[in-house]
């Protein structure tokens, strides 16, 4: 009887922390790997100060279903040493869960990105001179309760008789979850058909997390320009 007993109690225990795993991986929104059920909202509001630089941003994404979710994004900007002020383009994407398998533990997705980069102020674009940037990409992750790791490949065209180019970005994301606690660290090696706009970022941020709503504190360190980013964002999932 006591071994029934144990036995019910630890199935009891497995189930509830399966569940509950799956909970905190459904509503962790700073996740490399996250992706919104269908009717979901999610609202990020950021800002950033970078190289004389304040921007302030916001970005919304709906799920319509439970593999794709659509978004867009755009950010103001101030710059007290010099004249790059105003609107940058908006950006209007989609994600699409391509396969999410189970496998050791450990769930192994992969997503399709896409999106293009319209409007705004010439001054504060990147690249400055383009009227849209296409982008497209591909994610492969394996998501633990307290590990995801993640890399993406994206690359993006500028579309320009004299001035278009293209470039590539790799993007291997590390993501730990302890306990209401998120860290994140990345690395972002970006090459351009146009050399001036080779990058190599190193972030890193810290999260907690309150329900739906995750507060978050970030450090960039873009190794070209040697200079370095800080930022806030608030993500909120309705």
């Amino acid at each position: 009887m006591r071994k029934i007993v144990f036995f019910i109690i630890s199935v009891f225990v497995c189930v509830n922390s399966a569940f509950s795993a799956t909970d905190r991986l459904s509503r962790d929104t700073s996740d490399p790997a996250f992706l919104m059920g269908q009717d979901e909202f999610l609202s990020q509001t950021y800002i950033s100060f970078m190289d004389d630089v304040l921007k302030f941003g916001q970005a919304f994404s709906y799920g319509a279903t439970n593999r794709f979710s659509l978004g867009a994004k755009a950010h103001y900007q101030i710059d007290f040493d010099g004249n790059q002020d105003g609107f940058s383009s908006v950006d209007v994407g989609g994600q699409y869960r391509l396969a999410s398998n189970m496998k050791n533990g450990a769930n192994i997705v992969s997503d399709a990105l896409f999106g293009v980069l319209i409007g705004g102020s010439d001054t504060v674009r990147t690249p400055y001179y383009a009227d849209s940037t296409y982008y497209a990409g591909l994610r492969l992750a394996r998501q633990w309760s307290v590990l995801t790791l993640a890399a993406t490949v994206k690359s993006s065209w500028v579309f320009d008789d004299t001035r278009g180019m293209a470039y590539i970005d790799l993007m291997p994301q590390a993501y730990f979850r302890i306990g209401p606690w998120r860290l994140g660290a990345d690395f972002m090696w970006r090459k351009a058909t146009t050399p001036a706009y080779d990058q190599e970022w190193l972030g890193g941020k810290i999260i907690r997390q309150y329900g739906r709503t995750q507060y978050i504190g970030h450090v960039d360190y873009e190794f070209e320009s040697e200079n370095a980013q800080v930022g806030f964002r608030v993500n909120i999932l309705f």
